[in-house]
């Protein structure tokens, strides 16, 4: 039997185990059958089997070079090195779904097995629910895009190779990374829909699906991360953050799912919020949906999205209309369940802090939603004016429209620094209401820390307004951590002698939920001090022979040459740039450009950085003539932008903490 027939065979044994496995489920919770609930798990784990079977299929089909199917020959070829071939796997449309199930099936498997008999009421409610996404996915494979069709007439003799973008080392980690993030949150929704299901709305499926949210977060967090450094390093053009439709896709349930991370507190602490929560825990499902949904149906027009695929689309479109009538229609069954305990008490409390922290999440959510579908919004337009004109003969059919970064950003800048400065309020303030004295003693040294940021940037005359305010907050927040952490150290070193690191890592160990949030305070901060230095960015694109020089900023750049060479998979060009400053070599850069045998009409960037904390000398060449030697560059000077990568490492440490976290004593903290 070959691979291809196996293949098929595999999903169509996991589609059919996965509707079983739902009816298992959904009947054996109705009639409390331990031998049907037990079938229902059992079918669960075997669905992960199967993914994984199939999975383990289509990468020896990589491997082995078998261009007799699609999907292999489409997305490799026999030039490529043996770790690409293996991430060609979820390097198409095709595979992505597998893969997409193979995550999907191990995460339900391992979070039913953990939680069987601790949550025994919601769990085969919570297996019903993740059946159904297998099953639904697993129907794509086998209905729609099945990764093991067959070339039946004149199969090819070679592949066409991986995307060139794509054979890039954070490549190979960023999309695992965001697919981790993006399957992982199903957990949460089927324990939020189980808790529904079952009336069983307080604190058990909270403690349920918390640690898997943040692991979730940790890893969208990461991805988006390693995106933004494959396209600074990779793409050419001097940025990290294009607002790219693919990019906003991991972007928008990040949003939602920071903001569940800090209002679940709420209800942990005071018993509020329970349908804030529990809609937050379906909206953040139901965007991994949608953005799977744009990346792959070709309603948005991308640079690294899937193509176009009207089936998908509207296949996706009916399944995310059946998600929010199922989800949402149980949340209004359940509402006497989920009313609140408590009451805001004061808008100068943390509680108030919180809600208008998720009220702007969700607002950023929506608005990068908005504006990523809108061009798609106006195309559809144009379409229906011109399929029915006497319908619509009042509208104007116009053209598709085209947002770009700069309309991003215009809005998602005041947002953004708000958030900052409720990074910084939010723990400044008390739960229930906060006292004028204890606010005058809390707000004091964080404002100091801010104004004469703020003053002393405007004395060596750096004067972009968005750079005050952004180094001004960073400057406001940074004082909020730093006091924080100062007080419970001092609170320790007063019960106990011991050195301040003893204090600090025993403060730490005894609270991880607190201050590793408090790490991931600090490395938002770090983050965002890098973002300001784009304020102060130089750009200049010039085009050079070798032995000229052009001014950057304090530097000089020399071009002292190209050189031409070729490896058993690509031509390669490479230039040899000097950076001086003072008349001082700190630096030889090598930008290229690569030019793959397999697609030649593909040419790659290869940037190359000379790097310090202050900031980065970038330079990426886009023409060369071989020759005369003229070189077209473009030549940046990006201030702290390291300290994006920097600021992102610290916010992994603390959210490693956080996940360390063992149990909640219902105040935010871990006991």
């Amino acid at each position: 039997m070959s691979i291809a027939t196996l293949g098929t065979a595999s999903i169509l044994l996991l589609f059919v185990l996965s509707l079983a496995g739902t009816g298992f489920s959904a009947i054996g919770a109705a009639r409390r059958s331990e031998r049907l609930i037990e079938a229902g798990l059992q079918s669960v784990y075997a669905s992960f089997g199967l993914a994984a079977f199939a999975s383990a299929l289509i990468i020896y089909a990589f491997v082995a070079g078998d261009y007799s199917i699609q999907y292999v020959q489409k997305t490799s070829d026999a030039a490529m090195p043996l770790f690409y071939k293996i991430t060609s796997f979820w390097g198409g449309l095709d595979g992505s779904m597998l893969f997409w199930v193979l995550l999907h099936t191990l995460f339900a498997s391992l979070a039913l097995h953990a939680n069987r008999d601790r949550h025994r009421e919601l769990v085969p409610h919570a297996a019903a629910v993740l059946s159904v996404i297998t099953a639904f996915f697993a129907g794509l494979l086998l209905f729609i895009k099945d990764p093991f069709s067959l070339y039946l007439l004149d199969v090819p003799s070679q592949g066409k190779g991986l995307n060139p973008l794509l054979q890039n080392l954070y490549m190979i980690i960023h999309p695992p990374s965001l697919y981790l993030g993006y399957v992982s949150l199903a957990v949460p929704y089927a324990f939020g829909m189980a808790a529904l299901i079952t009336g069983q709305v307080d604190a058990a499926w909270q403690r349920s699906v918390r640690r898997w949210t943040l692991f979730s977060w940790m890893f969208l967090t990461f991805g988006l991360i390693l995106g933004g450094l494959w396209a600074y390093e990779e793409l050419g053009w001097g940025g990290y953050w294009a607002w790219d439709p693919v990019e906003n896709a991991g972007l928008l349930p990040w949003f939602t799912v920071t903001a569940f991370l800090h209002s679940i507190m709420i209800q942990e602490r005071r018993g509020m919020m329970k349908v804030w929560n529990v809609s937050l825990v379906i909206v953040s499902f139901l965007l991994t949906i949608v953005g799977t949904f744009m990346t792959r149906s070709g309603v948005v027009q991308s640079v690294h999205a899937f193509g176009a695929d009207p089936v998908l689309a509207w296949t996706f479109g009916a399944f995310m209309l059946a998600i929010v009538l199922f989800s949402f229609g149980l949340v209004i069954w359940r509402l006497p369940l989920l009313r609140s305990r408590g009451e805001l008490e004061s808008v100068l409390s943390r509680e108030f802090a919180f809600l208008v922290n998720n009220w702007l999440f969700l607002v950023a959510a929506i608005f990068v939603l908005g504006a990523t579908m809108w061009p798609t919004f106006t195309e559809w337009r144009m379409i229906l004016a011109e399929r029915y004109p006497d319908w619509l003969a009042w509208q104007d059919p116009g053209e598709r429209v085209t947002i770009g970064a700069p309309f991003f950003n215009r809005y998602m800048r005041p947002l953004g620094l708000s958030l900052l400065l409720l990074t910084g309020v939010g723990p400044l303030l008390a739960w229930r209401k906060t006292s004028q004295v204890n606010l005058v003693k809390q707000f004091l040294g964080p404002l100091i820390a801010g104004v004469v940021t703020v003053v002393a940037l405007l004395v060596v005359g750096l004067g972009s307004p968005w750079g005050l305010a952004c180094f001004g907050l960073c400057a406001f927040t940074f004082w909020t951590i730093v006091q924080e952490f100062y007080r419970g150290v001092a609170l320790r070193r007063r019960q106990r002698p011991q050195s301040v690191l003893d204090a600090l890592i025993g403060l730490v160990l005894r609270a991880r939920r607190r201050y590793g949030g408090y790490i991931v305070h600090l490395g938002v901060v770090l983050m965002f001090f890098g973002w300001a230095g784009n304020a102060y960015k130089i750009e200049r694109k010039t085009t050079l022979r070798p032995g000229d020089t052009t001014e950057l900023g304090d530097y000089v750049i020399r071009h002292d040459g190209l050189r031409a060479t070729e490896d058993w998979q690509k031509e390669m060009i490479t230039a040899h740039i000097a950076v001086l400053k003072d008349g001082e070599l700190k630096s030889t850069l090598l930008p290229a450009r690569w030019w793959y045998f397999q697609l030649p009409e593909q040419p790659t960037t290869e940037v190359s950085r000379y790097m310090t904390f202050g900031e980065d000398v970038y330079v990426s060449i886009q023409e060369v003539d071989m020759s005369t030697g003229w070189t077209q560059m473009s030549l940046y000077i990006n201030p702290l932008v390291n300290w994006i990568w920097f600021g992102f490492a610290v916010m992994l440490a603390g959210s490693l903490i956080c996940v360390g976290t063992r149990k909640s004593d219902g105040t935010g903290e871990e006991s």
